[in-house]
C-alpha cells in the first residue's frame, strides 16, 4: 500500500510537470503565431495605402515611421529584413541596435525558402530563458515576396512555474496525507493478518526438545493459518513420543556401557586371583620351611585383588547414586583444608589469601570434588621428576573458586572434549568415573567446572561455585 502510494505521487507529479510544460509550450506558439499574423495584417494595411512602389528597395521608406506605430499598437517589436537577409528597419530603438543581428543566417534563410507555409520558427536560449523568432515573406499587392519580416518572441515563464510549483505544494500535501493513512492502514491491516503467525513464530521460538512443550491455541484462525497450527500441533505429538523413545534408549545404551565397563574391570584382579590360588595349590606343601612367607604373600596378593575389587564397587556405587544434597552454612576454606588432609603427598600446596570464605554447599559433596581432583592430579605426576599440586581458593564476587593445578603430563588436544564423561579415561586402571561425579555435583549446584591444559607442562582446573 504504502509502495503503491508512493509510485503513484511520483507519476501524476512527473505527469504534471509534464502536462504544464507541453501547455506553456502550445501557450507559446499560439502567442507568437497570433501576435505575428497582426503584425502582418498591419504590414499589408501598410503596403496597400502607400505612395511607393512595393519593392524590396522601398522598404525602409515605406515603413519609416509606420514601423514604430505598428510597434506601439501591437505592443512588440518586429525587425524587416530584405531578401538576401540584410537588415532594412526595426521597430527597436537606436541605442538597443547592437543587439539585433544585421543580418541573417543562410541556416535561416534556407529553411525559410524550404518551409511549405513560408514560415519558420527558429528557438534558441538566451541566460537560461527561451525565446523564439519567427521569420515570413512580406509580399506585395500580387504576393510577391519582397522582404523578410521578423518577430522575436521570449518566452516569460514565471507565472506558470508559480502556479506549477504552487499546485505541486498542494498535491504534495494531499499525497503525504494519504501516504500517512496508507501507513496506518498498512500497520493495522498487517498486524491483523499477522496476528495468528506471531503466535506461531512465538511458540516455535519457544520449543525446547528437552522439555514439554505447549501446543498453539488460535481462536477463528484462518485456512491457511489453521493448517500450519495442526502441523505444529502434530510435530509436538510426534516430540514428545520421539524424546521419550530417545531417553529410553539413551538410558538403556549408558547402562549397557556400564555394564560392560564394570565387567571389565572386575575381570581384571580376577585373572592374577585365579592364578595365584591355582599356584598356590600345584607349590603348597606343608613340610616346606618357607611355608609361612609364601602364605603371606600369598595372602598379600588376594587382599590387594580384592581392595581393588571394592574400589570398583565403591565408583560405581558414587556415581550411581549421588546422595541428597544437605546444604548447610559452612567455610569453604576450612573444608578444603580438611579435604587435603586425608593425603600424605608433601608435594601438595595449599594458597589461600582469606582465611573465611562463607557459602551454602554440601560439606560430604565439596570434600568428594576436592579429592576426586587432587587424586586425579595425583595420578598426572607419577613420572614427573619435581611434581606439585597446587590447591587454591578465592572468592570472586558471588562466587567461590576452587583450582587445583599440577605439573604433570597435561591432556592431549583430542582428549579434551572427552575428559568429563562417564568411563572414560587414559589410566591402565579405574573406571574414569571421578570427574563424570565432579561435574554433575558443580552442575547439581549451578557452578562450572572448565579446564585449561598444555601436554607435557600441566592441567589447572577451575570450579566455581554460587555461594548462595
Amino acid at each position: 500500500m504504502i509502495l503503491l502510494v508512493l509510485i503513484a505521487s511520483v507519476l501524476i507529479a512527473g505527469v504534471t510537470i509534464y502536462q504544464y510544460r507541453e501547455q506553456s509550450k502550445d501557450y507559446h506558439a499560439d502567442r507568437l503565431e497570433r501576435k505575428e499574423e497582426q503584425i502582418k495584417q498591419s504590414i499589408v494595411y501598410t503596403i496597400q495605402k502607400t505612395t511607393y512602389p512595393v519593392t524590396t528597395e522601398n522598404l525602409e521608406f515605406i515603413f519609416m515611421d509606420e514601423i514604430y506605430q505598428i510597434a506601439d499598437v501591437q505592443n512588440v517589436n518586429f525587425n524587416i529584413y530584405d531578401l538576401e537577409g540584410q537588415l532594412i528597419k526595426s521597430s527597436r530603438p537606436t541605442f538597443e541596435r547592437d543587439s539585433i543581428s544585421t543580418c541573417l543566417s543562410a541556416e535561416v534563410l534556407n529553411n525559410l525558402a524550404a518551409s511549405t507555409d513560408e514560415r519558420y520558427v527558429e528557438e534558441k536560449s538566451t541566460a537560461g530563458d527561451k525565446y523564439q523568432a519567427s521569420y515570413t515573406y512580406i509580399t506585395d499587392t500580387k504576393f510577391k515576396p519582397v522582404g523578410i519580416l521578423n518577430l522575436p518572441y521570449f518566452e516569460d515563464n514565471s507565472f506558470n512555474n508559480k502556479e506549477l510549483k504552487e499546485f505541486l505544494m498542494r498535491l504534495g500535501g494531499v499525497y503525504l496525507l494519504m501516504l500517512l493513512i496508507a501507513i496506518a492502514l498498512a500497520y493495522f491491516i498487517s498486524k491483523y493478518i499477522t496476528r495468528s503467525l506471531q503466535t506461531v513464530s512465538d511458540k516455535l521460538n519457544q520449543t525446547n526438545f528437552e522439555k514439554r512443550n505447549e501446543k498453539i491455541l488460535v481462536d477463528n484462525p484462518s485456512q491457511e493459518i489453521g493448517k500450519l497450527i495442526e502441523a505444529y500441533n502434530a510435530m509436538i505429538d510426534e516430540l514428545e513420543q520421539s524424546a521419550v523413545k530417545l531417553a529410553r534408549s539413551e538410558r538403556e545404551q549408558a547402562w549397557r556401557e556400564m555394564a560392560k565397563q564394570v565387567a571389565h574391570e572386575i575381570k581384571n584382579p580376577l585373572t592374577p586371583m585365579r592364578l595365584s590360588v591355582q599356584s598356590f595349590e600345584r607349590k603348597f606343601d606343608p613340610k616346606d620351611p618357607d611355608i609361612d612367607q609364601k602364605v603371606d604373600e600369598y595372602s598379600k596378593t588376594l587382599i590387594q585383588q580384592i581392595d581393588t575389587l571394592s574400589n570398583i564397587a565403591s565408583a560405581f556405587s558414587n556415581f550411581a547414586d549421588m546422595p541428597a544434597q544437605q546444604n548447610e552454612t559452612l567455610n569453604v576454606v576450612k573444608i578444603v583444608k580438611l579435604a587435603l588432609d586425608i593425603f600424605q603427598e608433601d608435594y601438595i600446596h595449599f594458597v589461600c589469601e582469606e582465611d573465611e570464605i562463607i557459602a551454602k554447599l554440601d560439606r560430604t559433596q565439596l570434600i568428594r570434588v576436592v579429592t576426586n581432583l587432587i587424586k586425579n592430579a595425583i595420578q598426572a605426576v607419577p613420572t614427573v621428576e619435581s611434581p606439585r599440586i597446587l590447591v587454591s581458593v578465592a572468592s570472586e564476587g558471588a562466587q567461590v573458586k576452587i583450582m587445583v593445578a599440577d605439573n604433570g603430563v597435561g591432556i592431549g588436544d583430542e582428549f579434551r572434549d572427552k575428559v568429563f564423561e562417564p568411563k572414560f579415561t587414559t589410566k591402565s586402571s579405574g573406571m574414569g568415573l571421578g570427574l563424570g561425579m565432579v561435574k554433575n555435583i558443580v552442575e547439581t549446584y549451578k557452578g562450572t567446572i572448565d579446564f585449561t591444559s598444555q601436554e607435557g607442562k600441566g592441567t589447572v582446573f577451575t570450579v566455581r561455585f554460587p555461594k548462595e
